[in-house]
């Protein structure tokens, strides 16, 4: 398989995207990027670099809704017709274009209520949301996929793999290749960040159960490489995925350590804990995952929700233990 990398910028996150081109005929583009002027212009330069235009992109593939990779997906279409195609469970956000932001927005409301947020920041975050409501692209005419649907590409025969987590809907293409299994993976494993959860899709039910589930997954695969969404591939995943499973464990202790200082407390008060002062996008990924921490231990018994906020439970520590999985495997 010929894969080619196309590194584009972006609005907000640490690390360029990429879009990876895969074959030189009749080529699949993975993850087209944000609906920027700069970023399009890299994309085409890319594209040229194999004597491709954009019209010549018949299929075009996301891995999930977020602006920085689906953005331009609505733009290349109408330039060249192409199928596009997203999971069941994100296609209806990528399809509404920067109107299915809007639907999603509309979901953060009470949210915020029940996660402390202050008015300023939510203030804040929405005009966030509005300075960058065009980088979100034009509508798009989505063929949904489902987990295990074949998909080919350069000629080798593929599936979708659904990997929920980061979004309800996070989907990548695995192959077998000569080298071995590989995974276009979004951002479902990320080289050197842990990708947000909580926040950065809160249709997501039990954000981090469903994260942890998806890196137990991906690890028992024998994945060999797996090419992500943002900076350099990843030669050892199953490791990778079992310092991220690392990664939230020790924050689940930390979690049960701000509670236990500060009680009663709401997931914005983590989140300070955590992350300290908050700008852009990070407003609602911070309390979003400090939400989700803050959920999985009340539905391990080892936090109690009531109404002034989180307090530990009775036997909190020794409870903490089975909510994760071990420190020995993903």
């Amino acid at each position: 398989m010929h894969i080619h990398r196309i590194s584009l910028q972006n609005t907000e996150f640490e690390g360029n995207n990429n879009a990876y081109l895969l074959g030189d005929t009749d080529p699949v583009l993975i993850d087209p990027g944000v609906a920027t002027d700069a970023t399009r212009e890299q994309l085409a330069a890319g594209l040229a670099d194999h004597d491709l235009e954009f019209r010549d992109v018949d299929r075009i593939f996301l891995t999930h809704w977020h602006a920085d990779h689906a953005g331009l997906a609505g733009e290349l279409q109408e330039i060249s017709g192409a199928e596009v195609y997203a999971h069941e469970g994100d296609a209806s956000l990528v399809a509404q274009g920067a109107a299915g932001w809007e639907a999603q927005v509309a979901r953060h409301d009470p949210l915020y209520d029940a996660w402390g947020m202050p008015a300023a920041k939510r203030t804040e975050l929405r005009t966030f949301f509005e300075e960058h409501r065009r980088v979100r692209g034009r509508p798009v005419d989505v063929t949904p996929v489902a987990d295990g649907d074949a998909f080919v590409a350069d000629g080798v025969a593929g599936t979708v793999a659904h990997l929920p987590g980061h979004t309800a809907g996070l989907a990548g293409l695995d192959f077998e290749v000569a080298e071995g299994r590989i995974l276009f993976g979004g951002d479902v494993l990320l080289p050197k960040y842990t990708p947000n959860i909580g926040g950065a899709d809160v249709r997501v039910e039990a954000p981090l159960a469903t994260y942890l589930d998806t890196l137990r997954t991906l690890a028992s695969r024998g994945y060999g490489r797996v090419y992500p969404g943002h900076r350099d591939p990843i030669s050892a995943p199953a490791a990778r995925a079992a310092e991220i499973v690392e990664h939230h464990r020790d924050r689940a202790e930390r979690v049960l350590g701000v509670v236990r200082e500060k009680q009663p407390v709401d997931a914005w008060t983590v989140s300070a804990e955590l992350f300290g002062e908050l700008e852009g996008i990070h407003v609602l990924h911070g309390p979003g995952e400090a939400s989700a921490h803050l959920t999985h231990l009340a539905r391990h018994a080892v936090l109690e929700a009531t109404e002034s906020g989180y307090v530990t439970a009775e036997d909190a520590e020794a409870k903490l233990a089975n909510s994760l999985p071990s420190r020995t495997r993903p």
